[in-house]
């Protein structure tokens, strides 16, 4: 049987009144995070169309004769992709019920953003490039450095937070250390760099009492 231990609370009491980062900086480096991440997704898509040339390119079809023609029916969900090559018509039926379909889309909305705000907070040491430029860092309430596992639950967390309507951001507001529905999960908080940073020098250069002179108490 594993003993519990509660080394948690020294690590607590060190960021005992580190300042949080405020709304406007979080969510500026939220919206950052996700201009990049949908920078990528474009870059991703791009590469996947010039895929598809190269592979229609191989099968013996000039980019003149490549004519695609998108059709998307009224509720949205099955697009028909029709090639044109010479006097051949090729149809591809994609709908989001479809296996690839469904890849792409848990592909696109679930594993890059996960990937990007999981490894990027990881490696970051709690920070993303949205929240370098607004000068806040997420640290762990359970470690020193958050872990890779922290990083990946929090980038769920995200989903979460989105699923409850947006209450989940809203929690900013009423949780009293500013915690949303991520950092409930992965257990973090976001503060300021310049908390963080104050912390960690207190922590470097401690302040010791001088025991070399000593009061000799009066008789």
């Amino acid at each position: 049987m594993r003993n519990f231990s509660a080394r948690e609370t020294e690590w607590l009491l060190e960021l005992d009144g580190i300042e949080l980062a405020s709304f406007h900086q979080r969510a500026l480096a939220f919206l950052v995070d996700w201009t990049i991440v949908a920078f990528v997704f474009i870059i991703l898509a791009t590469a996947v169309a010039a895929g598809v040339f190269a592979y229609l390119h191989k099968q013996g079809k000039s980019m003149e004769d490549i004519t695609h023609m998108v059709t998307t029916s009224e509720d949205g969900e099955k697009v028909d992709i029709a090639v044109h090559g010479g006097s051949k018509v090729t149809t591809y039926h994609m709908d989001e019920h479809s296996k690839t379909g469904e890849a792409m889309k848990v592909f696109f909305d679930v594993l890059v953003p996960v990937l990007y705000f999981g490894i990027l907070l990881w490696r970051g040491k709690g920070r993303t490039p949205g929240k370098r430029i607004m000068r806040i860092r997420v640290v762990s309430l359970m470690h020193r450095h958050i872990t890779f596992w922290h990083s990946v639950e929090r980038a769920l967390g995200y989903g979460a937070a989105a699923l409850e309507g947006g209450f989940g951001f809203v929690q900013f507001f009423i949780h009293p250390y500013r915690r949303c529905a991520q950092d409930r999960l992965a257990e973090t908080i976001v503060v300021t760099e310049r908390g963080y940073q104050s912390m960690q020098h207190k922590l470097q250069h401690p302040l010791v009492p001088d025991t070399a002179a000593t009061l000799s108490a009066p008789e």
